[in-house]
């Protein structure tokens, strides 16, 4: 039996984190169990009430005593995760949990230790978003495939799944969006077998919701640079 440790950061999610629980809990894939570990970043909303309400949808409730960013909620989530594996989940409903068979399809048949899913290669749904964000997002993927000897198409993808005993999370050193770049530059760089697979993605506009700024690009190429000199 193959375990993977779902992990979900979640900040005032109030309008999707049921929604997304009950997706998630509706796979089904023969040899694998799923933990779900939600992680509250300090919500303002009715995010922890609606979850406190269904403690049946998740394996653990994690509530961080403030807003300490995503990636100090994941490093939390990280160090809870019991699982062979972990894979990340957004709370927001942009990545459809029914994508997971085909995450796990590289563990199963190939004993992969890294698994991306990729927005670009070949998704059956495709939400079409903001031009400059996908600009952005080929520069940063087309810097982390020079720099790590990789052919990644979309390394800035929620779904990343690795071998759980790749990554320490006390020796991250980012706690923001750049922490997606210095996990997976520790992951490839550990893991011997790398896998991509195809997702769909259903994004959000900012308007509904999307935290994601230019300046956030800046922060992830500095920490790909600085992981590949400095590890």
């Amino acid at each position: 039996m193959t375990t993977v440790s779902v992990l979900i950061p979640a900040y005032n999610e109030e309008s999707t984190i049921l929604e997304l629980l009950t997706k998630v809990n509706k796979v089904r894939i023969t040899g694998v169990k799923f933990e779900i570990l939600v992680i509250d970043d300090g919500s303002t909303d009715k995010t922890v009430a609606l979850l406190e309400s269904k403690p049946k949808l998740y394996t653990q409730l994690i509530k961080m005593p403030y807003n300490g960013g995503k990636g100090a909620a994941v490093k939390a989530g990280l160090r809870s995760a019991t699982g062979d594996y972990i894979l990340f989940q957004d709370a927001d409903l942009e990545y459809d949990p029914a994508d997971y068979p085909r995450l796990l399809i590289p563990v199963l048949k190939h004993q992969a230790d890294v698994v991306m899913g990729s927005r670009f290669s070949a998704p059956d749904c495709l939400r079409v978003f903001y031009f400059w964000h996908k600009v952005g997002n080929y520069l940063i993927t087309l810097i982390f495939n020079i720099l790590n000897n990789t052919t990644f198409t979309d390394i800035y993808s929620c779904y990343l799944m690795f071998r759980r005993d790749l990554v320490d999370p006390d020796q991250l050193r980012t706690l923001g969006w750049d922490q997606h770049a210095e996990i997976l530059s520790i992951a490839t760089r550990r893991g011997r077998v790398i896998y991509e697979v195809p997702i769909n993605y259903h994004g959000r506009t900012y308007e509904e919701g999307k935290k994601i700024r230019a300046y956030h690009v800046i922060a992830v190429v500095w920490t790909m640079f600085r992981m590949r000199i400095f590890g």
